[in-house]
């Protein structure tokens, strides 16, 4: 009983010290773990950028078609492979490239539930310069064609418009960048990353107008080749 009232002070003086310690740590966590400082993360903005190249068109796709009615399909069919082939022919000399067939086929008429006769129809494409558009019609016309679309008006070298317009869809970006950062009291740095959003094919505008007997004219109007970007500048 003696030994254990010896140690009854000291095990309190323990307690007490550990106790001491424990409060004293209450209120400095960044001293008890050190204070160095941490590397500085340098930010970052990000903007979008549009566009936008005006171009005038310089090829044009013309579509001409032959209809054939006869009373039999096979007499439609024979009828209107010579006629088409008449129209091909003409296209040629008229100077237009790139010919392919859009479409044969062949259907029967009915009334009343009877078969009176059969269509056939054959249609083809061809391209040609802006200037050249207006004879491969009335070449077609002539030839027979009794049915004609377009011209579809397109520009020949449109991936070079396009980086075109990706450049200066970047400067655009850079540009929403810097007024942000004016706004904001930072600098706009090197680019962090680019992504391209989903490219917008040019509309072709139909400008065409028909007539009678004098040659068809065709006007290029304009067309817009357009890009559009997300840029991640680094800020300081």
């Amino acid at each position: 009983m003696s030994g254990m009232r010896r140690l009854l002070p000291l095990l309190l003086l323990a307690l007490a010290a550990t106790a001491v310690a424990a409060f004293a740590g209450v209120g400095r966590p960044s001293a008890a773990r050190g204070d160095s400082p941490l590397p500085s993360d340098q930010g970052s903005v990000t903007t979008t950028g549009h566009g936008d190249v005006t171009a005038v068109p310089d090829r044009a796709t013309v579509t001409a078609g032959v209809r054939t009615v006869a009373p039999t399909a096979a007499a439609a069919i024979s009828a209107n492979a010579s006629a088409a082939t008449r129209v091909i022919a003409a296209l040629k000399r008229a100077g237009g490239t790139d010919l392919q067939t859009q479409e044969v086929s062949l259907y029967p008429q009915t009334s009343h539930d009877r078969v009176t006769g059969y269509t056939a129809q054959n249609t083809v494409s061809a391209d040609s310069s802006i200037a050249g558009a207006g004879k491969l019609i009335d070449a077609a016309v002539a030839a027979g064609a009794n049915t004609v679309d377009g011209p579809s008006l397109s520009i020949a070298d449109q991936d070079a418009l396009y980086r075109q317009a990706l450049q200066k869809a970047v400067a655009g970006a850079r540009a929403k960048a810097q007024a942000l950062a004016q706004a904001g009291g930072f600098s706009v740095g090197r680019v962090l990353s680019v992504s391209e959003q989903s490219a917008e094919q040019p509309v072709p505008y139909q400008s065409a107008t028909r007539t009678a007997m004098p040659p068809t004219p065709v006007e290029p109007g304009t067309q817009h080749v357009t890009a559009d970007v997300q840029v991640s500048f680094a800020i300081g």
